[in-house]
C-alpha cells in the first residue's frame, strides 16, 4: 500500500496480511457454495475471533486488539475481497450492535454483552428498522413498558442482518412519547420468552447473510438490560452512525475495486473480432474511467477516516463519502457486467454477485436521500 503510506504503517500491513491469509484459507474457497446455500457455518464467527478479526478496533479490556480506525478499514477491505457482501455484512454486525453498549452501557453490561461477542461465542445484531419505520428512527413503534424490574416489549423489527442467528440484539424501543426523546435501547436476548424470529428473508443480494423479521409478544426483558437512561436511545444510535457510514463507503469502494480487477482480467483474456477486448479503445477508456472513480472514492474515504481518527467533526464529509462511494460502486459494477457481456449475467462470474450485492449499500446505514438531507442542512 505504498500509495497510501500517510494512512497505513507497518502494523496495518501486518494486519492486512493476517486477514488476507485467513480469508484465502477459510472463506474464499467456500463462498460460491455458501452463497448458493444462502448461509454459512456458524463456526465462522469463532474462527474470525480466533484470527483476531472480531477484536480489531475494540478495547483490549473487553477482549479486543485495539488499533485505530485504519486497522478496521484494513480488515474490511480484506473481508470484502472474499467476494461475498453477505458474509462480510454478517461477520460485521457486531460493529453495529456493540458500539451503543460501549457508549452507554455499564461495566456489567459490557462484560455480559460485549466480551462474549468479541470472543466469537455469541452473535450480536442491531435492530432498529421496523415494517413502518426505516430511516425515520424517531417513528419506531415497538413499545417497551416498565413492569417492576422488567420491560414488557411488543412489536417487531425487520430486515435485521444476522437476525436468524443472533443471540442478542441491541434493540430500539419506545419507552416514552412520540419523537426521538421517547426512544431507548434495550439488549434483548434471543432466548427470552415472547421473542420469535421469521424464516430467512429472500433478498436480491447478500444471499449468504441471514436476514430476518423479529417479533416481540409480551417479551419480558430485564430492566438491567436498558442502555443508559430512558430516552437515551437516539443518542446511542447516532453514536455509531458516522462509523457505520464510513464502513459502508469502504465496502462500496472495495466492491468497485474487485469489479475493476475482474474486468481488467477478463478484458485481457477475452477475444472479439480477432483481438482481446483491451485492443478496443472503447474498452480501455471504460476501464480508465472506472479506475479513476475507484481511486477518487478510496482517497476520499481515507481522508475522512484520518479526520475522524483525529477527532474532527466529519458528519457532512462522511455522508458525502458514503453517497459518492455508493455511486461509484453502482457505476463500476454496472460497467463490469457490461464488459463481461453475457458472461457477466451468469452466476459463476463474480461480477454478477458484486452487481447485486452493491445495491443495498445505498439504502443501509442511511439512504442516499437521507445523506443528501444531512449534507444540505449542514452546508446551507
Amino acid at each position: 500500500m505504498e500509495k497510501y503510506v500517510d494512512y497505513f504503517g507497518e502494523d496495518h500491513e501486518a494486519v492486512r496480511q493476517t486477514v488476507r491469509k485467513y480469508v484465502e484459507r477459510d472463506i474464499k474457497p467456500f463462498v460460491h457454495e455458501w452463497e448458493e446455500a444462502g448461509t454459512f457455518p456458524r463456526e465462522l464467527y469463532a474462527k474470525s475471533a480466533e484470527a483476531g478479526l472480531s477484536g480489531i478496533y475494540y478495547p483490549e479490556e473487553y477482549g479486543g486488539t485495539g488499533g485505530d480506525i485504519f486497522m478496521k478499514i484494513v480488515c474490511l477491505e480484506e473481508l470484502v475481497r472474499c467476494g461475498s457482501g453477505g458474509i462480510t455484512a454478517s461477520l460485521g454486525t457486531l460493529d453495529l450492535a456493540l458500539p451503543p453498549i460501549l457508549a452507554l452501557g455499564t461495566e456489567e453490561q459490557k462484560q455480559k454483552f460485549v466480551v462474549p461477542v468479541i470472543a466469537g461465542q455469541r452473535i450480536a445484531a442491531l435492530a432498529i428498522t421496523e415494517p413502518g419505520a426505516g430511516s425515520d428512527v424517531a417513528g419506531i413503534s415497538t413499545k417497551a413498558v416498565k413492569d417492576g424490574d422488567h420491560y414488557v416489549v411488543n412489536g417487531s423489527k425487520t430486515y435485521i442482518t444476522s437476525g436468524i442467528r443472533a443471540d442478542q440484539i441491541t434493540c430500539a424501543v419506545r419507552t416514552g412519547g412520540k419523537g426521538y426523546e421517547g426512544v431507548s435501547l434495550l439488549v434483548i436476548e434471543s432466548d427470552t420468552p415472547g421473542y420469535a424470529v421469521s424464516k430467512p428473508l429472500k433478498k436480491m443480494g447478500w444471499w449468504a447473510s441471514d436476514t430476518a423479521q423479529i417479533f416481540f409478544d409480551d417479551c419480558r426483558v430485564p430492566a438491567d438490560n436498558l442502555l443508559g437512561m430512558e430516552g437515551a436511545g437516539f443518542i446511542g444510535i447516532m453514536e455509531n452512525f458516522q462509523k457505520e457510514r464510513l464502513w459502508a463507503a469502504v465496502i462500496a469502494t472495495t466492491t468497485a475495486q474487485l469489479a475493476l480487477d475482474e474486468s481488467i482480467r477478463y478484458a485481457r483474456e477475452r477475444e472479439a473480432f480477432g483481438k482481446p477486448l483491451t485492443g478496443f479503445q472503447v474498452t480501455r477508456h471504460k476501464l480508465a474511467e472506472m479506475a479513476t472513480l475507484v481511486e477518487a472514492s478510496r482517497e476520499f474515504n481515507y481522508r475522512v477516516a484520518a479526520a475522524m481518527n483525529a477527532g474532527m467533526d466529519q458528519v457532512t464529509q462522511v455522508s458525502m463519502a458514503k453517497n459518492f462511494a455508493c455511486e461509484v460502486g453502482d457505476r463500476v459494477t454496472y460497467e463490469a457486467v457490461q464488459i463481461h457481456g453475457g458472461a457477466g449475467y451468469m452466476r459463476e462470474y463474480l461480477v454478477e454477485r458484486l452487481y447485486r450485492d452493491m445495491r443495498i449499500l445505498s439504502i443501509g446505514g442511511g439512504t442516499t436521500e437521507i445523506m443528501k438531507e444531512i449534507i444540505s442542512k449542514r452546508i446551507l
